[in-house]
């Protein structure tokens, strides 16, 4: 009887599966918060029963699957960071803060592994954004391979932004207060916008009025 070849055992036939890219988040939260008056991200968010703000914001990505999970802290840093205590995140610590929104990026940028393909860029004053909204904007990316992934809510693009590392070079030349708003502007890079539901991607918290709206 003829016996043809086994083609599943040739290494040399078998077609390897392209690696899931792995995306993880950046969280600023070295701001000073002088709008609201006290460090906000340790105030206590009664609708998550007193949970600080910035342990809303890790837990969200922490639940989505994002990794690694970097928080950058600044102001306040060891209360920012006795808040997130046990949790399994990168703390980086930026003495810089002072300078803006960008060195934070950087110093989270820079504590990203190489094999990190794409980083979502959250900030730390957001605690009404949920898992699954990060989840979406993380699949919305390995689906299409965009350079940026942006959410829009009734027109009204939002955060957080995904950014793939093709734009990380981009990203480490902003200065001054601002995040990744100009590279997007900048139209280097084609954007992925993703419809959701949810205005929680518009709502930052800047003073107390904000909270309780």
């Amino acid at each position: 009887m003829f016996h043809g070849r086994d083609e599943s055992r040739d290494g040399a036939d078998r077609v390897e599966e392209e690696p899931t890219p792995r995306v993880g988040a950046i969280i600023l939260a070295a701001g000073g918060s002088t709008r609201f008056g006290s460090q906000k991200l340790l105030t206590p968010l009664p609708a998550r029963g007193g949970q600080p703000m910035v342990q809303a914001v890790v837990d969200a990505a922490l639940q989505a699957g994002l990794k690694p999970v970097i928080l950058v802290v600044g102001s306040d840093a060891e209360e920012v960071r006795s808040a997130v205590a046990g949790r399994p995140i990168t703390i980086v610590d930026n003495p810089r803060w002072r300078e803006g929104m960008s060195t934070s990026l950087h110093a989270g940028l820079e504590h990203l592994e190489p094999h990190v393909s794409a980083a979502l860029i959250l900030l730390g004053d957001q605690p009404a954004i949920t898992p699954a909204l990060l989840r979406t904007l993380a699949a919305a990316y390995r689906d299409v391979g965009a350079p940026i992934v942006a959410p829009i809510c009734r027109g009204r693009r939002g955060n957080p932004v995904l950014f793939d590392r093709r734009t990380f070079g981009e990203l480490l030349r902003v200065v001054g207060d601002q995040g990744g708003r100009g590279v997007i502007a900048s139209g280097r890079f084609p954007v992925h916008e993703v419809e959701v539901a949810t205005d929680a991607i518009l709502l930052d918290i800047d003073r107390p009025s904000d909270l309780r709206r």
